[in-house]
Formats: structure tokens, sequence, C-alpha cells
């Protein structure tokens, strides 16, 4: 991995063994510590200043997420992401998102319609740039302001505690459409749909959208394991 892994000030308040946590699964989410790494002890207790008593704290709890794992011999290593992985988190999203819709069709103001247009027409420049880099966080924003709009808290509490994976994977999946114009146009329908309080018109598409987010996710991965085992 390049670079120090750093505290950020603002979580410093928090126990030390989670703040370790939550730093190490957002640089194992984003690839910043890649798959097969060896986290070893007493390197990564450096790394991030901490003693090695909450750093083996994280890692247990990062073994019970699944992104590491103890390998006899070579200690504690960061599991790559599988196809259960991808199909796991794609149904939690899908089942938490869905059940959103009926308070979005019922609440959704006309101020947080056209926020949501907004952010379409921003990701419209970046369509027409072919910037792909900006265009995926832009994506899930505009997936994460729609399902704010719900205002079931609990519901987007645990979303959100999915949603650094959901990142990852639709920034695989994005590189993997051949006409983002398709998945694009559908985030517009969404926006329509909301409009009109067309529930099941709603449903259906958004089933439709998760789902084909899932299938590139998955035909990206494969491609990678692919490409592994050469």
């Amino acid at each position: 991995m390049n670079g120090q892994i750093t505290f950020q000030p603002m979580m410093e308040s928090r126990p030390i063994r989670e703040i370790a946590y939550e730093v190490l699964k957002h640089a194992i989410i984003t690839g910043d510590i890649p798959a097969g790494e060896r986290i070893v002890e007493t390197d990564y207790a450096e790394r991030l200043h901490i003693s090695r008593t909450p750093l083996r704290e994280a890692l247990r709890k990062l073994e019970r997420d699944g992104l590491v794992e103890y390998v006899l011999r070579r200690g504690v290593v960061v599991r790559a992401f599988t196809i259960a992985d991808v199909e796991e988190i794609y149904t939690i999203r899908n089942a938490l998102e869905m059940l959103t819709l009926p308070a979005i069709i019922e609440k959704a103001t006309p101020e947080q319609i056209a926020s949501l247009r907004r952010k379409l027409h921003e990701m419209d420049g970046l369509m027409a740039r072919g910037d792909i880099e900006q265009l995926s966080p832009l994506t899930r924003d505009f997936h994460s302001e729609l399902t704010a709009i719900s205002h079931q808290n609990r519901i987007l509490r645990v979303i959100e505690g999915q949603d650094e994976y959901i990142k990852r994977f639709s920034a695989m999946a994005i590189r993997q459409y051949s006409d983002l114009n398709e998945a694009h146009q559908e985030h517009y329908e969404l926006v329509n749909l909301i409009e009109k309080r067309d529930l099941e018109g709603l449903r259906a598409l958004m089933q439709h959208h998760i789902d084909a987010s899932k299938e590139h996710c998955l035909a990206a991965l494969r491609i990678q394991m692919a490409q592994q085992n050469r």
C-alpha cells in the first residue's frame, strides 16, 4: 500500500479500535490495500500510530466482515471480493432500496424532484465528456439523495453501512456498460415515475436498474478473476 494510513481528526474521540477498523475497512474496500496483501501487525500498528491490541481487535472485526482472513503461515491477509460477495451486497441493497420506494412516492416534494434533476443534468456533462471517474461517485450520490427522500432513518443507516461496498462495485459495474446512456436515461425515468406517484412503475424500473448494475459488476469481477488466474 502506498503512503501512510492516517486517522481523520473528526474521528479521534472514538475508541482507537473503531478508528482503526474504519480506516482499514475503507482502505480495503477502495483497493488502497489490495487483495492478497498481508497485514503485518507490527507494520500496520506503526503506520496507524497505535498499539497492537486495538489493531488486533480491528482485524477481528474485519474478519467477521469477510474482508480479511487468517491464513496458515501467512497471518492476516486481505480477501479478494468473490461472486458471492457481490451477490450478497446487491441482494441487501435491492431489498433495502425497494423498501424505501413507497415512502419516496409519498414524501417527495417538487423541490426534491428538482434537485434530483439538477444532479442528472450535472451527470449529462460528465457523460458527454466520457468522464467515468467522476460519473461513478455522482451516480451513487444520486441514488443516496433519492433514497434519503424516504426519511426512513433506520433503513437509511443500514444502507449507509453498505455504501462503501456499493461505491466500489458501482465503479466496477459502470466500466462494463456498453451503453451508459441507457442506464442514465433510466435515472431520468426513475425521477419521472416519482413525480407521477407511480409506485408500481418505480418498483419495476428500480428492480431492473439494480439487477443490471449487479450483472455488469459480476461481469467485471469475472474478467478481473480471469486475468489474475492467467
